[in-house]
């Protein structure tokens, strides 16, 4: 379930074998590109997104990343013949062997330093709205459908974090209708809900999470890193404890040299232009 090839930094210099990784400046773009199956995942792609995203922290160049898929879909989950097949044959050690492989694509998604932009059109179903889930920003289209169907193939609804983040992003009770029932959620219920954080059309979904990316990542990177931390590690702090956490945090930031350059080009009634440190 290994990935072929170790990933080599920088990522700008990595061939990715089953999904496509294009690096434009400080923008990387993650493409989950298997049309013709809607962009199913593998054992090879999971573990190669895990690598990817963990390799994230040691390159400094990649500021944001967008994750998407290719053909009009997002990504319809674990490919049925590639995946779910093997899965029925397995025992009890070797299933848990594969359920946390896929956890940790999701712990690398939230580790990685760099915020994530998804674009999502057409299918996002399973393993795919988890990855959607999982990222910072979502940027839907109305014709996206998203769908938690665990529960469809008799499985439960708690699968690679779902029940902690879920109710996160759209409350507990939405979530757990869901989660139960397994049903999509539509483009513009999804917005409604706060999935998406906004509906573009189809042709416009990459070039706006794109140019998204490229505005965030001309921001603040240390900054960005530490608004990403903090969102992670304040679900399961106290108001008291969380306030603490951010003053030390602000207090970190206050010593970048973006920061002062922020000041001085404000004195100076000028943009400011980050340079990452």
């Amino acid at each position: 379930m290994g990935a072929a090839n170790p990933v080599t930094l920088p990522l700008a210099d990595y061939s990715t074998q089953h999904v496509r990784l294009d690096v434009s400046g400080k923008v990387a773009t993650v493409t989950l590109d298997r049309p013709d199956k809607k962009n199913p995942l593998t054992f090879d792609s999971y573990a190669e997104l895990s690598d990817l995203f963990r390799a994230a922290a040691k390159d400094k160049r990649v500021k944001v990343f967008v994750v998407t898929g290719a053909g009009g879909n997002f990504c319809s989950g674990g490919d049925v013949f590639e995946i779910i097949a093997p899965l029925v044959e397995m025992r009890a050690a070797e299933l848990l062997d594969f359920t946390r492989m896929t956890g940790e694509l999701v712990k690398a998604m939230r580790a990685c330093p760099q915020p994530i932009v998804a674009g999502i059109d057409g299918a996002c179903a399973g393993a795919g709205a988890i990855i959607a889930m999982a990222s910072d920003i979502r940027i839907g289209t109305p014709r996206a459908k998203v769908a938690f169907l665990f529960n469809r193939v008799g499985l439960a609804g708690c699968d690679m974090g779902a029940c902690a983040m879920l109710p996160r992003i759209v409350g507990q009770g939405r979530a757990a209708e869901l989660l139960f029932t397994g049903r999509s959620l539509g483009g513009e219920e999804a917005e409604r809900w706060g999935f998406f954080n906004r509906l573009v059309a189809p042709e416009a979904v990459l070039p706006q999470a794109q140019a998204l990316a490229a505005e965030l990542a001309d921001g603040p990177t240390f900054a960005n890193t530490m608004t990403k931390r903090m969102l992670e590690m304040e679900w399961a702090m106290s108001i008291e404890a969380a306030i603490e956490a951010e003053a030390i945090a602000q207090a970190l930031c206050m010593e970048t040299e973006d920061f002062a350059r922020a000041y001085r080009a404000f004195a100076a009634k000028q943009k400011a232009v980050f340079e990452g440190n």
